[in-house]
């Protein structure tokens, strides 16, 4: 891993310079991750003025227009019906959404960065990895594990791609304070990185409540117009919903604004390529029997709406010691009858440690 250091820093150097090829030249095919600047529309008889009013609601490029639908963009002030028909029409020609063959969409996801977890064997569960340019739910209970590996990708991400990273920034939400850049330090060391760029590459903001947490989508869509980003992170999504959103009188509320935020997240995975990890907690389930049947006695909470957002859910739990345990709990590609096990240590996730060293490290803290 020591040579992992320099391959940063030089990849880093190289970064905006290779945003701006993308943005200038491949922009207009509008693949996975390849974005298009709004700035495109000048062409199509759009002013500068309508472009803010697109980007201060969150539509920085021309694939956030094209991916919306003409009510969402309607509700853009600034925006009238007349112009919502002309930038549709104005989008068709610059993003492809139409069909396409099932061998080129096989050959698209051949293409696919995955991000390493920092367990060998965690990362054969997910397929190779963590995925980018889709949606991944983390869900399980306290101190099972979720924001832990949420640190090691922060870090992994920023990792060449020959070593398991995607060469890019990392952008981080959290609504609970359990970011530690300590941690972060901590775990690039590990890898035989410079902590101080690691820490320098991860944009954090704090989410204060649900609104906030929604602008600071819009806040990152912005960076991610600016520099190459290839992990966003939100730690936990539903924390400020439980806390904002209380009683069966709420729900219906809830749920509706907890669904355009998915979706929000779901078109930053589209339209910049990035890899989106977030959090949720778990609730006990009703049915006693459920765990006598092959079920666990524990389901995320989110309902319908958070069980459909994300294209991969895994299931965390804690094991023996420092172990925990992960499974996939839904998944378009992978079963779900198998399970993994890895570690948390001071270097983050890493392999599962053997029930020999488990009793070696608990003999050395009691000594302590």
């Amino acid at each position: 891993m020591a040579a992992a250091a320099g391959q940063l820093a030089e990849h880093n150097n190289k970064r905006d310079a290779q945003q701006a090829e993308l943005a200038e030249g491949e922009g207009e095919d509008g693949g996975h991750g390849v974005i298009t600047p709004l700035e495109h529309l000048h062409a199509h008889g759009f002013t500068a003025k309508g472009l803010t009013c697109l980007k201060e609601a969150g539509y920085a490029t021309i694939e956030a227009v094209a991916y919306a639908s003409s009510r969402q963009l309607q509700q853009v002030k600034g925006i009238s019906e007349q112009k919502v028909a002309k930038l549709k029409e104005a989008v068709k020609g610059l993003v492809h959404m139409g069909f396409s063959s099932a061998t080129e969409i096989n050959l698209m996801r051949q293409q696919i960065v995955r991000l390493h977890t920092g367990a060998a064997d965690l990362d054969a569960l997910l397929g190779g990895g963590m995925e980018t340019g889709m949606l991944t739910e983390v869900f399980g209970e306290f101190r099972s594990g979720k924001t832990q590996l949420c640190h090691t990708l922060a870090v992994t991400a920023q990792l060449p791609v020959e070593q398991g990273g995607a060469e890019g920034r990392v952008a981080w939400i959290d609504s609970e304070g359990t970011f530690r850049p300590e941690r972060i330090t901590k775990i690039a060391e590990g890898f035989g990185l410079d902590a101080e760029q690691v820490l320098e590459n991860i944009t954090y903001a704090r989410a204060y409540n649900v609104e906030h947490q929604t602008e600071l989508l819009v806040q990152a869509a912005a960076l991610m117009i600016e520099t190459r980003f290839a992990l966003l992170i939100v730690d936990s999504v539903t924390a400020l919903y439980r806390s904002e959103y209380q009683g069966r009188g709420q729900l219906a509320d809830r749920q509706g604004h907890l669904c355009q935020f998915l979706r929000k997240l779901q078109r930053m995975a589209d339209e910049f390529g990035v890899a989106v990890v977030y959090t949720n907690q778990v609730v006990a389930t009703v049915d006693p029997m459920a765990v006598f049947r092959g079920g666990e006695d524990k389901k995320p909470i989110g309902g319908h709406i958070m069980a459909h957002a994300s294209q991969t859910r895994l299931y965390l739990r804690k094991g023996k010691g420092q172990n925990r345990v992960a499974k996939i709990y839904d998944s378009p590609s992978m079963p779900d009858n198998i399970d993994a096990k890895f570690a948390i240590t001071d270097e983050g996730v890493t392999k599962e440690i053997k029930d020999k060293d488990n009793k070696q490290q608990k003999k050395k803290n009691d000594d302590e």
